[in-house]
């Protein structure tokens, strides 16, 4: 469907060229496409990574909660992560931890089942260690000051 909105623009060249990593995995979850972007944050390229799960970039002790998760998704056609940032951990090709913030997108048939599932992908690394130094920065005050209305 075109509309003067959309005629013209190029969609598969927008995601494949959007900074953002785009991720999109059929309903049984094998990935069907991966961006440059995703690339750059995974460290896995397309040809690494299509054909297969999404447990390339699962730490193994998510991948449970996760694929409950994709598969009721996947099965009911809803999420509340359209809107909604997700945050999880996730792993790099050279097996070093990530943090990434995600959002979800799905694909329906005409009979309205869903046949892909998207993830649009942003890698949260360095927002999410910086909180954590934060945190900690904080607990340390805070302990301080237990302390010095001890001595006091």
């Amino acid at each position: 469907m075109n509309d003067n909105n959309t005629a013209g623009i190029d969609f598969e060249q927008l995601v494949r060229s959007i900074g953002d990593g785009v991720i999109v995995c059929d309903a049984a979850g094998a990935i069907t496409f991966w961006n440059d972007a995703a690339t750059r944050i995974f460290g896995f390229t397309a040809s690494d990574a299509l054909g297969h799960s999404l447990d390339l970039i699962i730490p193994e002790r998510q991948r449970q909660r996760h694929w409950e998760g994709y598969h009721k998704t996947a099965a009911t056609g809803e999420t509340r992560y359209g809107n909604d940032l997700l945050r999880v951990p996730a792993l790099h090709k050279e097996g070093k931890p990530l943090s990434i913030a995600f959002t979800v997108a799905m694909l329906h048939s005409p009979a309205s089942e869903v046949t892909s599932i998207i993830a649009v992908v942003r890698d949260d690394t360095a927002r999410w260690n910086e909180e954590r130094a934060l945190r900690t920065r904080v607990r340390e005050l805070e302990a301080a000051a237990r302390t010095e209305t001890v001595a006091s």
